[in-house]
């Protein structure tokens, strides 16, 4: 192993690419800490002692959806309690909350509605950015996306152009779970492929629309799967240069059915935003999502190659309706001080990742 982290740190040095052998190597290495100082390296280099947040809130408009994913403790049927779909009045109520409160950013995703036509998201856009023009709106996943080209028949570039007419300004990277299909085919089979995942993601970055990348981990996957995935981000990363930050979900069991999920323990998770980040060689922003890592694990992780804590978030509801025991938000000074107790700078940023404020 010696070798194989000395192999990789003169890799970082000189600005070369790990391979996904080295890759199955770090994840197969029980030396956390030495992993953990080769990405702390990778990141250095990319991003010095930096570590960004910003302040935004999220909206889950409605939790109907026509897919009933194993893994997703959020869905639920038109019929079931506790489904929802909020009106458009109670949507912009909480986007002008986010705003008085100094957010820039909006983050909307829901479930696939069976009744909900493409023009309610498209009425919801532009009813937010018409109230609030400063707001920057990062929405839809790109299961969302293939959903409302399916519902209107139109083509997916089709569906991006109406969407940033309207007041689309980026996307998250939800969705993604699991590339490969043969873990896919286990946690979400009725989801899009993993190959229409990354082919819808290409098409948003062609038509000028930067998004990020997830990878939800510690369910049913190995290895293999977690690096198989990420070459395929890394190698579309190639191609469009349009993701801005990676994002490693760690998966919540609670309330989901998938059987013999694994779940995630600080080492696995410390370990998974070490590689990649240090795999990543493309990606500028590896992100600690606080919110399913938890505030201490996210903490640490800045001393793991991680350079983004996400934001304040407000009401996130996905991963605590799987069991995230993280707060529901984190004011803006908490996650300053945060950020300044691992050694690090806090930069408040906004969505495209333009400083607006080094603390």
């Amino acid at each position: 192993m010696t070798r194989l982290f000395e192999n990789i740190r003169s890799k970082i040095k000189n600005g070369a690419r790990i391979s996904d052998a080295e890759a199955l190597e770090l994840f197969r290495s029980d030396d956390l800490l030495a992993v953990g100082e080769l990405a702390a390296l990778a990141n250095r280099r990319k991003n010095g002692e930096k570590v960004c947040f910003n302040v935004n809130r999220h909206i889950n408009y409605t939790n109907i959806c026509v897919n009933r994913c194993t893994f997703c403790a959020f869905s639920k049927g038109a019929e079931d309690e506790g489904c929802y779909t909020m009106a458009l009045n109670d949507i912009l109520e909480k986007a002008a909350e986010a705003s008085a409160a100094g957010a820039t950013e909006i983050h909307m995703v829901g479930g696939l509605h069976p009744d909900l036509p493409f023009d309610f998201y498209l009425e919801m856009l532009a009813a937010v950015k018409a109230d609030n023009p400063a707001l920057h709106i990062k929405a839809f996943t790109a299961v969302e996306i293939d959903y409302f080209a399916s519902l209107t028949g139109q083509s997916v570039g089709e569906v991006i152009a109406e969407l940033i007419e309207a007041g689309l300004g980026s996307m998250p990277g939800g969705g993604a779970e699991i590339l490969g299909e043969r873990v896919r085919q286990q946690i979400c089979p009725e989801k899009i492929s993993g190959a229409r995942w990354l082919e819808v993601i290409e098409t948003v970055h062609r038509a000028g629309l930067r998004t990020n990348a997830t990878m939800l981990f510690g369910h049913l996957e190995e290895y293999e799967d977690r690096v198989d995935h990420l070459s395929k981000l890394r190698a579309l990363q190639g191609r469009t240069g349009g993701f801005q930050a990676f994002i490693p979900l760690a998966f919540q069991p609670d309330n989901t059915r998938v059987p013999g999920a694994k779940g995630v323990g600080g080492v696995d998770a410390l370990k998974t935003l070490a590689i990649s980040r240090i795999y990543l060689d493309n990606f500028k922003h590896v992100k600690a999502y606080w919110v399913m890592l938890g505030l201490k694990i996210a903490q640490v992780a800045l001393a793991f190659g991680v350079n983004d804590l996400d934001g304040t978030v407000v009401e996130e509801k996905i991963g605590h309706e799987a069991g995230a025991d993280s707060p529901q938000s984190m004011a803006k000074e908490q996650i300053v001080s945060l950020i300044r107790k691992a050694g690090k700078t806090p930069v408040e940023r906004d969505t495209l990742y333009n400083e607006l404020r080094v603390y």
